[in-house]
C-alpha cells in the first residue's frame, strides 16, 4: 500500500478504468448545453484528466481553455486530447497554472468548475471566485457543483467504484468520508483481485471543505458575481453582471 505524496499521483492511475464513463455523462448532463451556447470561449478550472474537457470540446464551437496545475492529471488530460480530431486539439489552450495566474482576463463567457470547488479551502475558494469574474466577460456565466453542505455526523461509506475486469485481474475501489476537524476526509482505497486474492491496494485521501449554499452565495456576490438559476439541480449558477 502507498500515499500519495502529491495529489492524485495514486488515483490519476485508475480514474480511467472506474470513473471515467460516469463522469462523462454527467459533464454532458451538466454542461454541453452551455457549452453550446457559448460565444467567445470556454474556461474549464480544474481540467483533471480531461473528461469534461472533451465534453466541452465537441459542444462548443469557441476556444477551450482547459486550467490544471496538477502535473499527474495534466498527463492524462493531454494523453486524452492526443486522441480527439486535430481540428479540435486546436481549439484547447492548456494551463499549468492556477486560474489566477492564467491570464485570462475577460476572456470567457461560460466558466465552469466539475468536483473542484469541494476541494478549496475557504482562501482559496474567495480567490478562485475573484479570478471567474475577472475571467469572464459581462454577461458571462459560471457553472460549478457546490462543495458537500455540512459534515457527516461520523464515517460513512459513500459507494463501490467498479469492479472493472482487465485480462484477469479485477481493479476496484471503496470510497469513504470522515468528519475530520472542520473538514472532510474522502478516502478511496483501490485494489487489484486476481482469482480472489488481491493483489495489490493503493490509497488516497483528499480533504473537502464543507460550505452551506448561503455562504457560497455571499462569497459569490463579494467577489462581484450574481447567483442565477443553475441549469441542473446538483449545480449552482453565477454571473458576472454587465
Amino acid at each position: 500500500m502507498s500515499d500519495a505524496s502529491e495529489p492524485y499521483t495514486v488515483s490519476a492511475e485508475f480514474y480511467d478504468l472506474l470513473q471515467a464513463e460516469p463522469d462523462r455523462r454527467r459533464a454532458e448532463r451538466r454542461f454541453a448545453g452551455a457549452a453550446r451556447r457559448a460565444t467567445l470561449a470556454v474556461v474549464e478550472v480544474g481540467a483533471g484528466s480531461g473528461i469534461v474537457t472533451q465534453v466541452l470540446l465537441a459542444a462548443a464551437a469557441v476556444p477551450v481553455h482547459a486550467v490544471e496545475p496538477s502535473a499527474a492529471m495534466r498527463s492524462l488530460l493531454l494523453s486524452r486530447l492526443a486522441s480527439v480530431g486535430a481540428d479540435r486539439r486546436a481549439r484547447v489552450t492548456v494551463h499549468p497554472d492556477p486560474l489566477q495566474e492564467a491570464g485570462l482576463t475577460e476572456t470567457a463567457d461560460l466558466v465552469v468548475a466539475s468536483n473542484v470547488v469541494a476541494g478549496l479551502d475557504p482562501a482559496a475558494r474567495r480567490a478562485v471566485w475573484k479570478a471567474v469574474a475577472t475571467t469572464l466577460a459581462p454577461g458571462g456565466l459560471l457553472l460549478f457543483d457546490p462543495p458537500p453542505p455540512a459534515l457527516p455526523a461520523d464515517r460513512e461509506k459513500v459507494g463501490t467504484l467498479g469492479p472493472v475486469r482487465v485480462g484477469p485481474d479485477h481493479y476496484l475501489a471503496d470510497v469513504s468520508r470522515t468528519p475530520d476537524r472542520g473538514i472532510i476526509r474522502m478516502e478511496f482505497s483501490y485494489r487489484v483481485e486476481r482469482d480472489g486474492r488481491v493483489l495489490r491496494r493503493e490509497r488516497e485521501a483528499f480533504d473537502l471543505w464543507p460550505a452551506a449554499p448561503d455562504l457560497i452565495a455571499e462569497e459569490l456576490t463579494a467577489a462581484g458575481l450574481r447567483l442565477v438559476q443553475a441549469p441542473e439541480p446538483d449545480l449552482m449558477a453565477a454571473r458576472r453582471p454587465g
